[in-house]
């Protein structure tokens, strides 16, 4: 068995449709079929799931829902007159709209509408195989026990999930599941954070230990360095677990880094496709690999970091100097993304997206008040850029060509960190450099 994921480009409209229907009857290995929600199909389109909370937030602010309601509809039903699927339309109309439900809790009704772009679009994409006469099935994550934790937006899967989704080894047919949501213990429908419908997949494919994973999406393969940066980067045939998942935390948009947890623990491999091309090999994601003699897999970059620079003498005499200052972070309710130290000075590295407006200034204030610093200051606008590889495990000379390749280009480097695995170096540089940064390591690594 294979379980097959295809996201939202790969679904976008009845051409791409079509498209994904052919590759799944291309392999009758193929009976675990993951979807996500229409995305977006060209430039400025609109995703579903988008359009899906724009109408929630109309509905609780009292605005025009209907308008956006109505173009969700309408998305369907373009889709169902050019594939020529009747019968579906009217209850994928009932079924949104009877998730308004004005009473609900805002984040619950969130998560409720937010799923109805996946759900409807696994009911849709088996109606459409069954019109063609194939075997096909919508699978209900409530009925198949998908069970997730009660944090809406952000759940994570239970142990118990896998036992009960097992069961789904043996399905007759093509079973069409729905990506990026479950159902709490107390019966609420939750969802994963954004790109969860990899998740979903990988689940699957651990729960039935499939053969491999294929995760369908609209690149040939997983790149060494994002091509907006680099024309005509060179492609990444294998790459291990780890490599992906330290590639994906740092930027790279291919594949959701949380989706590996699974997938690792069950020893399944993943084959990144491109549906637009499907005779394309791909990008194969393993426990191990035979590596080449190459020391970098990829370079990804990521913007929109700030720091905070805490200088105090004698800090290392200091017990529980550090604790003191990671207790502001968790009273806030904030998690860091690097902390590199020295003897007399600490640095905290945070995601500017997990701040809340107002909130950088307060942990600031608090962190000064809590540890008495002799010296304090803050950066914005930084970049962090990790360049990740089995081979840099005692690989010499790997920091001293990174340097020499940033200043060469005259690129400040205001941080510089390895961890002990040594499978990643990272790099905080001004985002107004990172372009460049990135481009000067590929052209170091791989010209």
């Amino acid at each position: 068995m294979k379980v097959a994921k295809f996201g939202g480009s790969s679904l976008a409209n009845a051409e791409q449709i079509k498209k994904t229907c052919d590759i799944i009857l291309s392999d009758p290995r193929r009976r675990l079929i993951v979807v996500s929600a229409p995305g977006k199909f060209y430039d400025g389109d609109i995703k579903v799931t988008d359009m899906l909370i724009a109408c929630v937030n109309a509905f609780l602010d009292g605005g025009d829902y209907e308008k956006v309601l109505r173009d969700i509809i309408r998305r369907f039903s373009v889709m169902a007159d050019e594939l020529k699927v009747e019968g579906v339309l009217e209850d994928i109309e009932k079924d949104i709209r009877g998730r308004l439900d004005p009473a609900m809790n805002p984040s619950k009704l969130m998560d409720s509408m937010k799923a109805a772009g996946e759900d409807n679009n696994a009911r849709f994409v088996a109606a459409y195989l069954k019109s063609l006469g194939h075997d096909a099935s919508y699978l209900s994550p409530r009925e198949y026990g998908m069970t997730l934790s009660d944090q809406f937006g952000n759940a994570v899967v239970l142990d118990e999930t896998y036992d009960n989704l097992s069961v789904l080894a043996n399905i007759k047919g093509i079973g069409i599941f729905p990506g990026f949501f479950g159902f709490s213990k107390q019966g609420d429908i939750v969802t994963f954070p954004r790109g969860g419908s990899d998740i979903t997949g990988a689940i699957l494919a651990a729960a039935v230990k499939a053969e491999v994973y294929e995760n369908f999406t609209d690149v040939d393969y997983v790149y060494s360095v994002s091509p907006k940066i680099v024309k005509n980067p060179k492609p990444v045939r294998y790459l291990s677990y780890r490599e992906m998942r330290e590639l994906s935390y740092s930027g790279f948009n291919v594949y959701q880094e949380e989706a590996l947890a699974p997938v690792y623990r069950a020893n399944v491999p993943i084959n990144i496709r491109n549906v637009n091309n499907p005779s394309c090999e791909g990008s194969l994601i393993l426990h191990d690999y035979e590596h080449t003699v190459h020391p970098v897999t990829g370079i990804a970059s990521d913007d929109h970091f700030c720091c905070i620079n805490i200088r105090k003498l004698l800090m290392n005499r200091e017990i529980g100097y550090v604790r003191r200052i990671l207790s502001v972070l968790e009273e806030e309710g904030v998690s860091f993304e690097h902390l590199p130290s020295g003897i007399d000075d600490i640095t905290l590295i945070i995601k500017e997206s997990a701040l809340k407006e107002g909130q950088f200034d307060r942990i600031v204030e608090k962190i000064q008040n809590a540890v008495q610093t002799d010296e304090l200051s803050v950066e914005k606008n930084l970049s962090l850029i990790v360049i990740v590889g089995e081979k840099l495990l005692n690989n010499i000379g790997i920091a001293a060509r990174t340097t020499k390749a940033f200043a060469d280009n005259k690129i400040n480097i205001k941080m510089l960190s390895q961890g002990a695995s040594e499978i990643s170096m990272i790099f905080a540089v001004d985002t107004k450099d990172c372009g460049r940064a990135v481009a000067a390591l590929y052209h170091e690594f791989f010209d």
